[in-house]
């Protein structure tokens, strides 16, 4: 398999494109995303419960006590899960939800509602820090957003001017096919064939 990623950013727009493209002499499994860590108030600023964030998605995928997803697609309704509405991340992370002990917090895929099938680009996440005044839009060809709160940062990591990462510091919006779809019927595939390279985009804007 041939893959390659391109960075753009687009500094009059406050934007960052990230367009990946891959091609194979034969049928490939494979799940292209990027795990970047955001902290709207700067990094190593504080933790990121404040920060408010709406994901444009009615289902998610629970995972098992390995985090790997059991394959049922999930209303969020009613659950720790919802942010159809914009909600502060740590509003309901540190409760009792079978699926919020078992990811120590927010480390799960989410079921985008697109519109458009695979092929537009569009709205998924936007977070939001009231104090910064900062704001993230990201938009994407997936189908999901897995959504991670730094659960498992321990202030063993060190960033810029070595800035120490602590448990849910730093959060990450991973566009994506949902994980562990090749053991899921009901997943959209993840195999890629010879005759249909695939073009994945995400693009990461500061309005």
């Amino acid at each position: 398999m041939s893959v390659t990623v391109v960075f753009t950013l687009l500094n009059a727009k406050n934007e960052l494109k990230i367009e990946y493209s891959a091609s194979t002499d034969k049928p490939t499994v494979v799940n292209l995303t990027n795990h970047s860590y955001f902290n709207l108030a700067g990094q190593g600023n504080g933790d990121i419960l404040s920060q408010t964030l709406q994901l444009n998605a009615s289902k998610f995928t629970p995972v098992d006590s390995g985090l790997i997803p059991t394959g049922e697609l999930r209303d969020v309704r009613g659950t720790p899960f919802d942010f159809l509405k914009p909600v502060a991340i740590g509003e309901r992370i540190n409760g009792t939800d079978e699926q919020l002990k078992l990811g120590r917090g927010y480390d799960h895929n989410w079921v985008l509602d697109r519109k458009t099938g695979f092929s537009g680009i569009e709205l998924a996440a936007v977070a939001r820090d009231s104090k910064s005044g900062r704001v993230l839009e990201v938009l994407t060809t997936e189908p999901g957003m897995q959504f991670y709160t730094g659960n498992f940062l321990d202030g063993t990591a060190h960033g810029k001017e070595g800035k120490v990462y602590e448990q849910r510091y730093a959060f990450c919006l991973e566009t994506q096919h949902f994980p562990d779809s090749p053991n899921h019927a009901g997943f959209p595939s993840t195999t890629l064939f010879r005759a249909s390279p695939i073009i994945r985009r995400r693009f990461c804007g500061f309005p």
